[in-house]
């Protein structure tokens, strides 16, 4: 199975790709868009993206693209992150100036800058293009924050393990890929929908699955590309293709403005 990730070969994606799909062949894609593009255009089988940190919270990016792109959700998955400082084979820890990685890693080990107060935390596009970048440049004075795989993958060394400031940091994945299918174990569901600008509509919306005794893990709402001010809410609710949830879909169809179901899979343990 061919996979498309965003990032280059050492990201949390691609290591969520290797450790729950261990046959697969990754393809990196520079942005999230180029992902979307590759499965629809079939140049993949399947892609796997980042929806939600336990820390940094939702991925919006990849929720806008889920609703956009007529992909479909067949497995999630979760990955304990740790975040390793990582920088030239010789370096040393008293040598770094500055440290390069991915936002979201950088924000999530804000205890590490509090304590090194003279190192500079310096957004960059990936975790593992970071390492990429400082080890093909000979960067001696920077460092940057990735996985064991992006040391191993471009020859970095590491100086420190376990740098987020959490330890119970998971990033949860989507398995989409093109062809809708629900596999024989799916228990969970993920929907989106838009609702009429009218007192009591989400209230309503909500009942559709409190009424049959389904349970919500899940629920927030983005902007409406194309609609000042209307939202779009994102519902993760714990049952598959079964009776009651298949009669509150249709409930919700019928007070919505639209209703699109992102996947039907089975939810990660």
């Amino acid at each position: 199975m061919k996979i498309a990730i965003q990032g280059e070969a050492g990201s949390f994606s691609d290591e969520a790709a290797r450790t729950f799909v261990p046959d697969s062949r990754v393809v990196p894609c520079s942005v999230s868009a180029e992902v979307f593009d590759a499965l629809e255009s079939r140049k993949v089988t399947a892609a796997m993206i980042p929806i939600e940190n336990s820390l940094a919270g939702s991925v919006a990016e990849h929720y806008d693209l889920l609703l956009s792109r007529d992909v479909f959700i067949i497995r999630e998955f979760r990955l304990r992150i740790r975040h390793n400082l990582i920088a030239l084979p010789g370096v040393s820890l008293r040598d770094i100036k500055r440290v390069l990685s991915h936002p979201v890693a950088l924000d999530q080990c804000r205890d590490f800058f509090r304590k090194h107060s003279k190192v500079a935390a310096v957004p960059f596009y990936d975790t593992a293009g970071s390492v990429k970048h400082v080890i093909s440049e000979g960067l001696r004075d920077t460092a940057c924050i990735a996985s064991k795989q992006a040391a191993r993958e471009y020859g970095g060394k590491i100086l420190q393990s376990g740098l987020e400031d959490d330890k119970k940091n998971f990033t949860r994945f989507f398995l989409v890929q093109k062809r809708r299918q629900v596999l024989p174990s799916a228990n969970k569901t993920s929907v989106a929908f838009s609702l009429r600008n009218a007192p009591g509509a989400l209230f309503k919306a909500l009942s559709v699955f409190a009424l049959r005794d389904l349970n919500l893990s899940k629920i927030e709402s983005r902007p409406r590309r194309g609609h000042p001010w209307e939202y779009v809410f994102y519902v993760d609710f714990l049952s598959g293709e079964d009776e009651p949830a298949r009669l509150a879909l249709r409930h919700l169809e019928e007070i919505s403005e639209f209703v699109k179901v992102l996947g039907i899979y089975p939810a990660a343990s």
